[in-house]
């Protein structure tokens, strides 16, 4: 079969596995919201912030979201594992060759997604339940948490299939970093699932800035020719597409922190198999640029209060100094939306041209 026309058949089924998935969470979301409602699976305003304080400019801006019900990844993680069990039979009917549990592409992408997914379940449920101070799991035991899984996926990559190199095209070439390389990547995968997590302060603004940079990694990884790879991508984005339709503002259920662990972790596994082929860090900082900036104003805030016991920023992260001082939760949010949009036509510009330039063996 001619290379275009295996590319086409296969964007087929990945756009057929994205919609069953897209009308299915749709189908599901009302009965689920329902349902939530009466287990009183609603959030909860935390009054602390991270070091301990009560965080009364947080939770004067946001009091009138308390109630809303959260734990929406409960439903994604039914819908993923529906769509994983039902490849499965399709494969044992010999209907289709390869379903979406495959050793080369999605092992460890599932495992990160269920096993993240079910840590951030954990921290809704004692949220939604008051528990601790925080209401939710403390900052120890998620990174204990974190930890334990960054350490594995890390101990996948350089062990099992001996990467321990980084590409830093076009400012330098391959970079063999050896022993770092499972340092390295354990530090980035804490540090970017807080950053996603942190981001997600207001209704829409996370959601769609991670369609967006999923939507972009759907591209490099059918660009890449892991095409399970991106059929898990793109369920998870026709998912979180149905989702919009139950989070317009005012939103009737939440992603809160269960979303923030299971997304990052797959976006991790995501960069470290594009890292072994393509040069993926130069573009990565580029389309995640607005978490970057929402993670270091956190990370001052705390970092000051710490240090200096004063604060730096009125309130943070960035998002929420901007509705203090300036602007309307919608307002914040499209703006961020149009940053995001041009990053993102950044991102696909560079990545189309270095995928030329590897075919034509200039790379």
């Amino acid at each position: 079969m001619p290379e275009i026309t295996w590319a086409l058949w296969k964007l087929s089924q990945i756009l057929t596995y994205s919609l069953i998935s897209f009308w299915i969470s749709l189908i599901l979301y009302p009965a689920y919201i329902k349902l939530l409602r009466k287990l009183h699976a609603w959030k909860t305003i935390r009054e602390n912030t991270a070091t301990g304080e009560k965080s009364e400019i947080f939770s004067k801006l946001h009091a009138h979201k308390q109630g809303t019900p959260t734990m929406w990844w409960g439903l994604f993680l039914i819908i993923m594992l529906v769509m994983l069990l039902w490849s499965l039979l399709l494969q044992h009917l010999w209907i289709i060759s390869n379903s979406l549990w495959n050793s080369r592409e999605t092992y460890i992408i599932l495992f990160w997604f269920f096993s993240m997914g079910i840590i951030g379940l954990v921290d809704d449920y004692l949220n939604i339940k008051n528990y601790g101070k925080i209401k939710g799991l403390s900052a120890k035991a998620k990174l204990i948490g974190m930890f334990l899984f960054s350490w594995w996926i890390s101990y996948w990559f350089y062990v099992k299939l001996g990467i321990d190199y980084i590409n830093f095209w076009p400012i330098a070439w391959k970079i063999e970093v050896w022993i770092l390389f499972p340092i390295l990547t354990f530090i980035a995968t804490v540090a970017v699932v807080n950053a996603i997590n942190i981001t997600d302060g207001l209704d829409w603004l996370a959601w769609w800035l991670m369609a967006i940079i999923l939507s972009c990694f759907a591209v490099m990884t059918f660009l890449n020719g892991t095409y399970l790879a991106t059929t898990i991508v793109g369920i998870l984005v026709a998912t979180l597409a149905a989702f919009l339709f139950f989070n317009i503002n005012p939103a009737k259920i939440f992603m809160w922190d269960s979303w923030a662990f299971a997304l990052w972790w797959i976006l991790s596994s995501l960069i470290y198999l594009l890292n072994m082929r393509f040069w993926i860090l130069i573009p990565f900082l580029i389309i995640f640029a607005f978490f970057i900036v929402e993670f270091f104003s956190s990370f001052l805030q705390i970092f000051w209060k710490k240090v200096f016991k004063k604060k730096l920023f009125a309130v943070a992260p960035f998002h929420h100094l901007l509705e203090y001082k300036w602007k309307k939760e919608t307002t914040i949010v499209m703006e961020a939306w149009l940053i995001q949009g041009i990053l993102a036509i950044v991102w696909i510009i560079f990545i189309l041209i270095e995928y030329i330039l590897m075919k034509n063996g200039a790379l």
